[in-house]
């Protein structure tokens, strides 16, 4: 009978082994989510200049993206702005990119290759207009620009149409009464700084960088935009119902404004964009990651501060990413 006992103690030994297993694979499969995997894989996501809001965020964003999606690799491409964002996006050329809820609007409206096919994923922060001139200039309305060297903004940027846009409503012709430079925020100050240019037109997020810096080393003033004067750029169409009355704080640019005066202007909603082409899982991945991100982007660019989980859903003029829609639905207390 002895020869028997190992044999029978290996049989059980051995059954238990297999039914361990099958409990720790019943527990593991329980215990994870089903269906839910990683992203991986590669995506484009066009920004802006480089010293700009849009390149700054998105640096930080592929930060935030390389802890929350390990498996994708982010690629950054700098652009003239939300105009050429645009078309990068529906043309394929890119995955992912910001731009303003007016640019969106108007590459709608023009039935511009791919229009059909942009989403929105969240609306993401206001960019403020901002009209700045040298400290001792006669400007104080746009209408004083006229016969003057204006910076206009890239001509693929957001800022070129809301700079039209302005000055149209201020009684000029952007192309006659002023003579336009094609410039970003990059360039502008310090062709302001040098006598290069009278005035120029910046859109972004407050506070901007290089406005900082350039308050810094020169005297500088930002002028008004009025509600009249916004009112007759609504009365333009329909894109410019997205521009909102609104104010550059006093303590936005300590060194322009002396931290006690605050400054009309109009401010426009920024969106994160996609195609409805793009991966549901990983336009849901790429969604929570903004929203999660948010303070942790937020401490080195002011206005991501202002992502806000219960308004980003509201991506007017674009239909909302079914994966962004996802991400909501799960999102929801």
């Amino acid at each position: 009978m002895s020869p028997a006992l190992p044999r029978l103690t290996r049989r059980r030994t051995l059954q238990g082994s297999v039914a361990l297993a099958v409990v720790c694979g019943l527990l593991l499969w329980w215990l994870l989510p089903a269906g839910e995997t990683t992203p991986t894989g590669r995506l484009t996501f066009s920004t802006g200049v480089k010293t700009g809001v849009y390149q700054r965020y998105g640096e930080l964003l592929k930060g935030a993206l390389a802890r929350d999606l390990p498996g994708v690799s982010i690629e950054l491409r700098t652009s003239e702005g939300s105009q050429e964002n645009l078309a990068r996006v529906a043309s394929g050329e890119a995955d992912f990119t910001i731009a303003t809820a007016d640019a969106v609007a108007k590459y709608q409206q023009e039935g511009r290759p791919g229009a059909g096919r942009l989403r929105g994923c969240a609306r993401l922060y206001d960019d403020y207009v901002q009209l700045v001139v040298g400290q001792g200039s006669l400007v104080r309305t746009p209408g004083d620009l006229r016969g003057l060297r204006v910076g206009v903004g890239q001509d693929g940027s957001g800022v070129r149409i809301i700079a039209e846009r302005v000055l149209s409503a201020a009684g000029l012709d952007p192309a006659e009464d002023i003579t336009p430079v094609s410039a970003g925020i990059d360039t502008m100050p310090g062709l302001l700084e040098r006598g290069e240019l009278d005035a120029f037109f910046w859109s972004g997020g407050l506070p901007t960088g290089a406005l900082q810096k350039l308050s810094g080393r020169t005297a500088v003033r930002l002028i008004p935009l009025d509600e009249d004067l916004i009112d007759r750029v609504h009365n333009a169409g329909e894109a410019t119902r997205y521009y909102r009355s609104a104010v550059v704080p006093a303590d936005a640019y300590p060194l322009i404004m002396g931290g006690s005066v605050q400054v009309e202007t109009l401010a426009v909603t920024n969106l994160l964009v996609t195609t409805a082409d793009a991966d549901p899982e990983l336009t849901e991945s790429l969604t929570r990651a903004v929203i999660d991100s948010r303070d942790r982007i937020g401490g080195e660019v002011h206005p991501a501060q202002l992502v806000d989980l219960r308004t980003a859903i509201y991506t007017d003029p674009l239909e909302l990413h079914d994966g962004a829609r996802r991400y909501y639905r799960s999102a929801k207390p």
